[in-house]
């Protein structure tokens, strides 16, 4: 009987182990932004972190429409409506952290 307690609790311990490792929504789509805009949204090019998610969004919509594209009309056309929000509110998620460490000014 023992035995099958020790597989029961190895389990549950793996389960509990799998849960805590994963990201969160978007963050795994936002991943191809992190070259040019930081990982936590707040370096390189444009900040995104603390952005509202309707506005990266939108941003990332028009980009579509443009005529001669460049490269983020490119990555705007590589995601559904439903990628890009999660994108938009994984970024807008990173507000309180990285406004709280942003204030402190360690760049």
């Amino acid at each position: 009987m023992k035995p099958h307690i020790s597989m029961f609790l190895l389990l549950v311990a793996a389960g509990t182990a799998q849960a805590q490792t994963t990201p969160p929504p978007g963050r795994l789509l936002a991943s191809n932004c992190f070259q040019c805009h930081g990982t936590n949204g707040s370096g390189g090019f444009d900040r995104l972190a603390g952005m509202s998610a309707n506005e990266i969004v939108s941003e990332l919509k028009e980009m579509r429409m443009k005529s001669s594209p460049d490269i983020m009309d490119a990555h705007a056309r590589g995601y559904t409506d439903a990628q890009l929000q999660l994108i938009g509110t994984y970024f807008a998620s990173l507000r309180s952290s990285t406004s709280t460490s942003g204030d402190s000014h360690d760049d």
